[in-house]
């Protein structure tokens, strides 16, 4: 009855609107696959190559060339083009999938050299370059070809991966397929970079993974972090059926590692299975989240009301299978440490932060885009350039979400090229027909490879703006270039941060009721959730219960005890601002109900953990209580109640000063109107059926003495089945079943 038995979308945050164009994958206007990711404090960055060289009826791939993106919130990305281009660097053949690593500010991509040739190591101070050649003692490549070492014996020399550890060590992984030498359960090396990050120590180790399945290790290398424990994953291949991203865990970065599990299933969507499938991928946290890229058939033959836009050739219905896109969903661990299979999702990931207007954007910057084009202009030695090209005599469009305006925007600038006259962009709100903010006409600049600065007025842009629109017009299409856009205004609306529930922080010592978790922050800078929740489908209400906070997505829903939470999935949390009185020793009750023995949560102060806490039970209607002891530091701090075991209902904590304390709802009580024990330990019990009427009330020393009470009262004859017996005063409740 409590596990869900069918996939839900994940809910974007309180704030955001849920739009009814699908949010993955990042990019609708080229063919993207082979993704890498990256992170630092201020962005999560993409990596990408190409399938826009491949004509529509390709049976093969062809792939020169290197994109990045990049994106502060997980909704709005930056597309900054080609990066990096084969075709225009001397010395290297084509680009396939490549790693990317960020550490201390600067930038470190490898790449295989001609799918296969060798292992080409990038640099770059910013992920839009420029890159230069990174390799050490006069070597153009790390590994084969004209490397420092060789590919040692691999089948494929490719689909390189690069990981820099928390000491700033670097490694580089590489190799795929299979040979009579190295078989696929042995087909990966792993190499240390020296201290200047530029050349090999030593030759390459042999990756192991042990314990492996039927799928074996194909391609696609990665290696990333997690608590402290190295997991490397890989693609199975498709000679083995549909490819999937498997994975191990080490203590060790080098390994061996132990085979756990599958990340990522079959790219392929809607069951949809394609000949000659591949799978890609690249892992990074973020913001206190951890994130999965991946590559798609989503747009080639159109998905969920996308734009099917034609291959490179201007033909449409390219073949899929060489026509790809890039896509990305949030990623979750369990307790234990392995990951939880991800949910390849429409939506993608919820918008983390909202976007600020107020600064000076690459054109391709967007949650959303149609009847688009773009130009990359590739020179060496210099940053990307990337320029949008409307088609404009279509509907043509670019869309921000969760935009801030605060208190107003006064102006939107833009610079372009126009080679026509009458062409302009429309500011709208909520659509691309929506609200009309301001117009824009650009200058007629003669040509597509001249600029000018445009500006105009805008009004009744303030607050938070759901879906901003940049809509494109003109009477020819691709006459306009958009190198860069911004607003003027008068700023962002201040950062506003989470507060407590009820307007006061809970009192330690004393009791939290579970449903009444912070309300969210707002504001660029803030930390905007209060609350993690894996979809937004109330199930509560699903099943019966009845609403509460339903804007949250948050499974509230109320039983004899009143509000609990339930559905408690591995992943979810909710904070609470609380209130120490003292520094020190406390004890935490819980009131919990479960049929499992493997539930659990943990819990942190300020990002610190203070327990781990485990919930085994045999009944969803009998709430027993779990503790913990748990050092406090004294004043106001952010508590987290996190989840790391699946399934069990919570309705409140209580916290008593001291370790190993008395549990404060355990106290003696009587019975009126059966037998009296001292009026001065008495307690109320109310007896209610299954339809939620109150049929008794009276008193009692604890719940199970209330429960053997309620079956001697003759009373109980009258009703048939099972009843609730609920303590007043402190919310515990057990279900007792009664026979005439």
């Amino acid at each position: 009855m409590k596990l869900l038995k069918k996939v839900t979308m994940f809910g974007l945050l309180a704030g955001f609107g849920v739009s009814a164009l699908a949010d993955n994958p990042i990019s609708t206007y080229h063919y993207l696959a082979d993704p890498g990711a990256a992170a630092d404090d201020d962005y999560f960055y993409i990596i990408t190559d190409s399938d826009d060289p491949a004509p529509y009826n390709s049976n093969g791939y062809k792939i020169y060339a290197l994109y990045a993106f990049r994106s502060r919130d997980m909704q709005n990305w930056t597309d900054y083009g080609i990066i990096y281009d084969a075709r225009k660097v001397s010395g290297i053949n084509d680009i396939w999938a490549s790693g990317i690593a960020v550490h201390n500010g600067t930038f470190y991509i490898v790449f295989p050299d001609g799918g296969g040739g060798g292992i080409g190591y990038i640099k770059a101070p910013a992920i839009e370059g420029p890159w230069t050649n990174a390799v050490g003692q006069g070597k153009d490549k790390l590994v084969g070809g004209r490397g420092i070492i060789g590919c040692d014996g691999v089948s494929w020399c490719f689909d390189p991966g690069i990981f820099i550890d928390d000491d700033g060590t670097t490694y580089v992984t590489w190799g795929g397929g299979e040979s009579t030498s190295r078989p696929n359960t042995d087909n990966f090396d792993i190499v240390k970079l020296n201290d200047a990050k530029n050349a090999p120590v030593g030759n390459g180790s042999h990756v192991k993974v042990n314990n492996l399945p039927t799928r074996k290790m194909l391609e696609a290398s990665y290696i990333h972090k997690h608590k402290g424990t190295y997991y490397f994953s890989y693609s199975t291949g498709w000679q083995q059926g549909a490819p999937t991203i498997d994975y191990g865990i080490s203590n060790n970065v080098m390994g061996p590692y132990t085979w756990k599990g599958t990340i990522l299933g079959d790219p392929s969507m809607n069951g949809r299975s394609i000949n000659g499938n591949n799978n890609h991928h690249g892992i990074a946290e973020f913001k206190g989240h951890s994130y999965v890229v991946y590559h798609d058939r989503r747009i080639a033959k159109g998905h969920n009301g996308l734009e099917i836009i034609p291959a490179d050739d201007g033909k449409a219905k390219p073949n899929e299978g060489y026509h790809r896109s890039v896509s990305v969903d949030e990623m979750f661990y369990n307790a234990d440490g392995t990951i939880q299979t991800v949910k390849v999702t429409d939506e993608g990931p919820a918008q983390i932060e909202n976007f600020d207007p107020y600064d000076w954007y690459p054109a391709l910057t967007s949650s959303k885009q149609k009847g688009i084009r773009s130009r990359s202009n590739f020179v060496q030695g210099k940053a990307a350039e990337h320029v949008l090209l409307p088609l404009s005599s279509k509907e043509s469009w670019l869309r921000v979400s969760g935009v801030d305006f605060g208190t107003a925007a006064t102006g939107f600038t833009v610079e372009a090229a126009s080679a026509a006259d009458n062409n302009k962009i429309e500011i709208r709100t909520g659509s691309a027909t929506g609200t009309l903010a301001g117009t824009c006409t650009l200058k007629n600049t003669g040509n597509k490879n001249t600029y000018a600065e445009n500006k105009c007025e805008v009004e009744g842009l303030k607050g938070i703006v759901k879906q901003l629109f940049l809509v494109f017009k003109g009477d020819r299409d691709s006459t306009m270039a958009i190198k860069a856009w911004g607003f003027e205004g008068s700023g962002t609306t201040p950062p506003e941060p989470q507060k407590p529930f009820s307007g006061k922080a809970w009192d330690i010592p004393g009791k939290i009721e579970m449903e009444n978790f912070d309300i969210p922050g707002s504001g660029r800078g803030s930390e905007i959730k209060s609350y993690s929740e894996n979809d937004s489908e109330d199930h509560g209400v699903e099943n019966g219960g009845k609403s509460y906070r339903e804007d949250t997505g948050v499974d509230i829903y109320k039983k004899a005890t009143g509000y609990v939470v339930g559905y408690n999935q591995s992943g979810e949390w909710l904070e609470y601002t609380v209130n120490v009185k003292d520094a020190g020793d406390y004890t935490m009750f819980a009131s919990v109900a479960t049929d499992n023995s493997t539930a659990s949560f943990t819990l942190s102060i300020d990002g610190k953990s203070v327990a781990e806490v485990p919930v085994a039970g045999d009944s969803w209607d009998d709430f027993i209580k779990v503790k913990a002891n748990v050092t406090l530091p004294a004043g106001e701090h952010i508590l987290r109640f996190a989840i790391t075991g699946d399934w069990f209902d919570i309705d409140y904590m209580q916290f008593a000063a001291g370790k190993n304390a008395k549990d404060p709802d355990d106290e003696t009580i009587g019975i009126k109107g059966f037998r009296v024990l001292g009026a001065d330990a008495v307690a109320n019990f109310d007896v209610f059926d299954l339809t939620g009427k109150k049929v008794s009330s009276f008193t009692a020393r604890n719940i199970h003495e209330a429960k053997k009470l309620w079956r001697e009262n003759p009373q109980s004859r009258n009703v048939q089945g099972v009843c609730i017996i609920r303590n007043r005063h402190n919310g515990a409740v057990a279900r007792v079943r009664t026979t005439r």
